[in-house]
């Protein structure tokens, strides 16, 4: 994950994940008032000014410095027949060490909900983080009424693997959560000692 003068991208079939830029806020801006009502029972509170250009500005920074700190992957998700920005995925809490392993967020605007481009996002950012990244796992949580969230997780090779109560605010509630994780095929069970 080191940048370079070259942004980071991630090419699927039909999308370019890359991070975002200052130039995307109108497209972002407007995809998320569209999908306010279809994003917000899954999300956290948003902040009065979760829309503004400021607070976009702050995660275009937030963005740049995770990714030249390899903390996180915070990318933006492009049709790429026209350019459309159709939702966001991001692997935070990149951990090192023994774990090599991350967490997978996501979200997808309401009008390009249900066309597979979550799965296809999701698989190629799972592909960049087991073969460039090199790590091991991994992990997503969802609320368990989230029929369509755990679907695209199943279907993308994650498997469950239990509950984690109270596990974050979501629309200013603490909500239980069901954890999933997609394990590195060749990595499954495998230990370095001899």
């Amino acid at each position: 994950m080191k940048l370079t003068r070259r942004r980071l991208k991630v090419e699927t079939d039909r999308l370019t994940l890359r991070q975002p830029e200052h130039s995307d806020f109108r497209a972002w801006s407007d995809l998320r008032q569209e999908s306010v009502d279809f994003l917000q029972p899954w999300e956290p509170t948003w902040a009065p000014d979760h829309l503004s250009r400021k607070s976009f500005t702050n995660r275009v920074y937030w963005a740049q410095r995770s990714i030249r700190t390899e903390s996180a992957l915070p990318l933006f998700m492009f049709r790429r027949t026209d350019g459309t920005l159709v939702g966001a995925i991001t692997l935070d809490n990149i951990r090192r060490g023994p774990a090599q392993s991350g967490t997978l967020g996501y979200w997808i605007g309401q009008a390009y909900a249900r066309q597979g481009f979550m799965r296809e996002g999701i698989e190629g950012l799972v592909h960049h983080a087991f073969h460039r990244l090199d790590l091991s796992r991994v992990e997503a949580a969802c609320l368990p009424e989230n029929v369509a969230s755990r679907g695209v997780l199943e279907k993308s090779g994650f498997k469950y693997e239990g509950v984690a109560q109270s596990y974050l605010q979501i629309a200013g509630r603490w909500r239980t959560h069901v954890l999933y994780s997609n394990i590195r095929p060749d990595r499954r069970g495998r230990t370095d000692v001899g």
